[in-house]
């Protein structure tokens, strides 16, 4: 699956983030469902369920996110910080399998979704990372991710996570 959008999706480009209390939405506990593409391949799904716990620090500056994979035995952490001098988000990722906390996707939110971006180098080639946040309800949200290997002109989907609300 890809698309042409960089930075957000087709609309106005309004930036609709406040900043401190963006993530508000995410506090608390979910179940979630994800279909992610099976390591080393372009087209074979792998659909599981999995659950969160998110919790507002930092008076909404700051979420924490404990991702939990029970089929895996896995677990992750997302670390979300605002930055005010800089307008905009950063976004951390580690997890059981090497325990490493990644460099961040920044980003804002932008007509009611959050993108988030980052770069890597490999191979000589810069590879785009695009993780959104939207669908964005009191019960239910939606993260994707895709990448990019020609400067975001395509995107290749390779995970959902379907979030809804426990209790």
């Amino acid at each position: 699956m890809t698309d042409g959008y960089f930075y957000g999706p087709p609309g106005k480009g309004v930036v609709t983030g406040r900043g401190i209390g963006d993530f508000d939405f995410l506090a608390g506990e979910w179940r979630i469902h994800n279909r992610r593409l099976k390591d080393g391949t372009a087209d074979v799904w792998e659909e599981f369920a999995g659950a969160a716990t998110v919790h507002r620090v930092m008076g909404g500056q700051a979420s924490i996110e404990e991702l939990r994979i029970p089929s895996d035995k896995f677990r992750g952490m997302g670390v979300r910080v605002w930055r005010p001098k800089e307008g905009q988000w950063t976004d951390h990722w580690t997890g059981s399998y090497d325990g490493v906390v990644n460099a961040p996707q920044l980003g804002t939110f932008v007509d009611g979704e959050g993108i988030f971006l980052s770069e890597e180098q490999a191979d000589g080639a810069t590879n785009l990372y695009r993780g959104i946040w939207d669908r964005i309800t009191p019960t239910s949200c939606r993260w994707h991710q895709s990448s990019s290997t020609d400067g975001g002109k395509s995107w290749d989907w390779s995970w959902w996570m379907n979030w809804t609300r426990v209790g």
